[in-house]
């Protein structure tokens, strides 16, 4: 047998619950509108340029990096922390109360029915 036709052995996919397929969906849309939302407060100058952009794109980056969490309490649990710093984030920016208010509610979508799908599928 030649060394050209061998191939590696291919491993098998990790089967995702549909809870982590939600949740993940959620956070890659909620990370871009953050990432968005720092530069409107940049432009505003609501905040330092340092801040409002250091700030934004590093919760943006933290909500990339929950996704490959996800599949762990821990990770949903840092998902909920995140719902909150959203909605807090209303505090510097009022229309962050209304954009924080509809990701928490898409995420505590995906948790209610991810759950109730994968119990479903379960059984």
């Amino acid at each position: 047998m030649s060394k050209a036709s061998e191939q590696p052995p291919v491993r098998p996919r990790r089967v995702r619950s549909v809870t982590e397929l939600l949740a993940s969906v959620v956070l890659g849309f909620e990370s871009v509108v953050v990432f968005l939302a720092a530069l409107v407060l940049f432009g505003l100058k609501t905040l330092p340029p340092a801040i409002a952009l250091g700030g934004g794109w590093g919760l943006a980056v933290l909500m990339i990096a929950l996704v490959g969490l996800l599949r762990w309490q821990v990770g949903i649990i840092a998902g909920w922390i995140v719902q909150a710093l959203v909605i807090a984030s209303g505090l510097i920016q009022p229309t962050m109360f209304f954009v924080g208010i509809v990701f928490a509610s898409a995420w505590t979508y995906a948790m209610i029915a991810g759950a109730r799908i994968d119990k479903k599928k379960a059984s």
